[in-house]
């Protein structure tokens, strides 16, 4: 028989310490997306790492925004938006989609290959995957928005190794396709 052990209690309440909180999800690993919506100069986007998918009949998925976010407002008014998941090359746009370059609204989408989706949507040449969305549902609580997606278009790209975030940082998760096809010793014909 199994012996289970409870965690220790924290030692205050979870709302009264919000750098816990914060800290104990960054022991969460979490595939890297960068959410983008909005047209020409009007566009924008942030990097996040809770997307989740919601149902598959239809295709649906939902992500948390922080309601003070500069995204939300252009959210608001396009009603779609992209869901772009990263290789692990492509830490720079995750970088810049987070502002950590200071770069805000149109300039995220610099140095990078972008087209659009059924929707408009801005998405990512050479994501891991992406998904074009038409916004369902937005649910405010607290502070952040519950975003729900209904998925109009996916669009599959290589097989590489994913960007995760985990313990503050990103990180590498499996093979890209040259380190595979070394390792296995294969030739490219």
């Amino acid at each position: 028989m199994a012996v289970i052990t409870p965690l220790p209690k924290a030692i205050r309440p979870v709302h009264d310490d919000v750098a816990t909180f914060r800290a104990a999800f960054r022991h969460r690993a979490g595939g890297v997306s960068v959410i983008t919506t909005g047209y020409g100069e009007d566009r924008t986007g942030l990097t996040a790492t809770s997307v989740s998918s919601l149902s598959a009949e239809p295709p649906t998925i939902f992500f948390g925004l922080n309601l003070s976010s500069s995204s939300y407002p252009v959210l608001q008014r396009h009603r779609s938006f992209g869901v772009n998941f990263l290789s692990a090359t492509q830490k720079q746009v995750a970088d810049r989609f987070a502002g950590r370059g200071g770069e805000k609204g149109a300039a995220r989408y610099a140095d990078a290959d972008w087209t659009s989706g059924v929707s408009g949507a801005p998405l990512l040449l050479g994501a891991l995957a992406s998904l074009d969305c038409e916004v369902e549902e937005i649910i405010e609580r607290h502070s952040h928005a519950i975003i729900i997606g209904r998925v109009r278009e996916v669009r599959l790209g290589r097989d590489d190794a994913a960007l995760v975030y985990w313990r503050g940082d990103y990180e590498r998760l499996g093979w890209m396709i040259e380190e595979a096809t070394t390792a296995l010793g294969l030739r490219a014909y």
